[in-house]
Order: C-alpha cells, then structure tokens, then sequence
C-alpha cells in the first residue's frame, strides 16, 4: 500500500477520534456541572474534583487518544484486508497477503484493548 494512502487513513482516524473524543457533550458532563446533585453520586460518576492530580488527567488524555486512533486505524486495515480477500478473485497470493493484512490488524486490535488496559491500571495506581 502506497504511504500516501497510509497516512490518509491515519490522518483521517485520527480526525474522527478527536471529534468524538472532545466535540461532543457527554452525559457525565452534565452530572459533574449540575449543583444539585450530591458529591458522592459525583464522584461515582467519574467527575473529578479541583483537587486531582491534573498531570494524570493530561497524560492520560494523551495516551488514550494515541490507543484511540490506532485502534481506528487498525479497524481500518481489517475492512482493507475484507476487501482485499474478496476481491482476490481466487488469486492464492493476493488472498493470502489479506489474510495477513486482518491478522496483523486484529493483532493490532488486541495490543490497543491490552495498552487501553495497562494505562488504566497505572493511571489509577501509580499516578493518582
């Protein structure tokens, strides 16, 4: 694949994943700014208060944008390897670099859900 074409797919993932990721308003938003709702129900709903640690907020927010945009990326690569074997046309060589393309990206897929993991779990143990 040409690396202009990469880096299209890359530049539009990622593009996509910030929309979603900072645009839109969530439904925790609007429980973290409503008065009336108690502190505990708050908290329980992940807002956080003027006292955490906002290094941890900000790296974390970097790192869940990068694993964001390559799972977008390797979901991308699965559709293009779908396409790939069913276009190969019974050609053995294309079908099998397909094969090959959705294999590594679902290895990628299985790398972002276990990186999405490990950061979750030193975020909250470590750095807060």
């Amino acid at each position: 694949m040409p690396k202009r074409i990469k880096l299209l797919i890359v530049a539009i993932a990622s593009t996509i994943y910030s929309f979603f990721r900072y645009s839109l308003p969530t439904f925790a938003d609007s429980i973290c700014s409503n008065a009336n709702i108690s502190a505990e129900a708050k908290k329980a709903s992940g807002c956080r208060s003027g006292t955490d640690d906002q290094f941890a907020t900000v790296i974390q927010n970097i790192l869940y944008t990068i694993i964001g945009v390559l799972g977008i990326v390797a979901v991308i690569y699965v559709v293009i390897g779908g396409i790939g074997y069913m276009t190969s046309a019974g050609d053995a060589g294309k079908a099998q670099k397909a094969r090959q393309t959705i294999l590594y990206a679902v290895i990628g897929l299985v790398v972002c859900a276990l990186a999405f993991a490990i950061v979750n779990f030193v975020i909250e143990k470590v750095l807060k």
